[in-house]
């Protein structure tokens, strides 16, 4: 019987450290984790893979031309902003992702960066660390704002914008949301307004943000927009680093327009050494971890393992991306006999 290959060329120990290559060898494949070191030496490792699981790395449509082999492609995470699907629907090849993923872990270190920002931890903490106690509150912590009865805007109302509505508002913070692709009967069960994109951004004390990367969200906080936030507004980004033009935050933040910001993510990761935005005191960052938990990464692993087998039994993943390659004649996701 021919090998049957399961690659992932971002890591010699897989995504999230393994997969569960007994559920991926019952369905006939077997597991290869490598490291590639460029695009070329990438498409050797994969050239005859059946199923790509795929991390952070571009999925091209070079990429995608170059594997003749490839039925179904497994995005590590919940995004597919790296995998062209209009290049993988038009060879026939199969996308999906853990849609699921994170969702806890994110809405919680959004409240996290929350409180880090309007609370002024990570100031304090650094003032503290260089013998400062005396007059701290007075000379770096105040004015400094209560946040319940305060109202968070939700950009994105997703399953992560909903969770982090539901934490909020337990928490006595006032939500309001802006999507323009959830329908008003979802809207209305979730029990938060739906409003425009300008006028949460002029309602609210707070700004998070849910979105995919897409043509649609990239620099969605812009120098225009970040101009339509309240004083002393707080932008929080534990999504995609491109939805913010970090140059408007920069000249919105030296205005003294914001009252901060906590960012996960950036427009390059990592960051060099002199990035603009690291000399604001009002800043915290994270280093892209949002999504990180023991609990979250098993049940990343599962879920991976367990699609990547649905794909080597001629199966349609759970959660297909897109759903408009099974009507391709050129699909190659078919079982065998068929």
């Amino acid at each position: 019987m021919a090998e049957r290959l399961v690659v992932f060329t971002e890591g010699a120990d897989g995504p999230r450290c393994g997969l569960d290559e007994e559920v991926i060898r019952r369905a006939g494949g077997s597991l290869l984790c490598t490291y590639a070191r460029d695009d070329a030496d990438r498409i050797r490792m994969a050239g005859r893979a059946e199923v790509l699981v795929a991390g952070n790395a571009p999925v091209t449509r070079g990429f995608l031309s170059a594997l003749p082999q490839l039925k179904g492609v497994l995005r590590a995470g919940i995004g597919v902003d790296a995998v062209d699907l209009t290049a993988a629907t038009e060879l026939g090849i199969v996308v999906a992702n853990v849609p699921d993923f994170c969702q806890g872990e994110v809405a919680e270190h959004t409240l996290a960066l929350i409180f880090a920002v309007a609370r002024k931890i990570a100031r304090a903490d650094r003032k503290v660390r260089q013998g400062q106690w005396h007059g701290l509150v007075e000379k770096e912590i105040l004015p400094i704002y209560r946040l319940s009865g305060r109202t968070l805007g939700l950009i994105g109302m997703g399953r992560i914008g909903r969770t982090v509505a539901q934490k909020a508002q337990g928490l006595g913070i006032r939500v309001i949301a802006f999507d323009p692709y959830l329908s008003p009967v979802r809207a209305n069960e979730i029990h938060v307004p739906m409003l425009s994109l300008d006028e949460l951004l002029r309602q609210a004390d707070i700004v998070s943000l849910h979105v995919p990367l897409t043509h649609e969200t990239r620099h969605l906080i812009n120098a225009r927009t970040l101009a339509l936030m309240k004083p002393n507004s707080l932008l929080i980004n534990v999504a995609r680093g491109e939805i913010v033009d970090e140059t408007g935050l920069q000249a919105a933040l030296e205005a003294g327009q914001l009252g901060g910001a906590g960012l996960d993510v950036l427009e390059q990761e990592p960051p060099p050494a002199a990035h603009p935005l690291f000399k604001f005191e009002n800043v915290v960052f994270t280093s892209h971890f949002a999504s990180c938990s023991i609990g979250a990464y098993a049940d990343l692993r599962r879920q991976i393992s367990d699609q990547v087998a649905e794909m080597l039994r001629g199966e349609f993943p759970r959660h297909l991306v897109n759903s408009e390659v099974k009507n391709q004649p050129q699909c190659r996701l078919r079982k065998r006999g068929q």
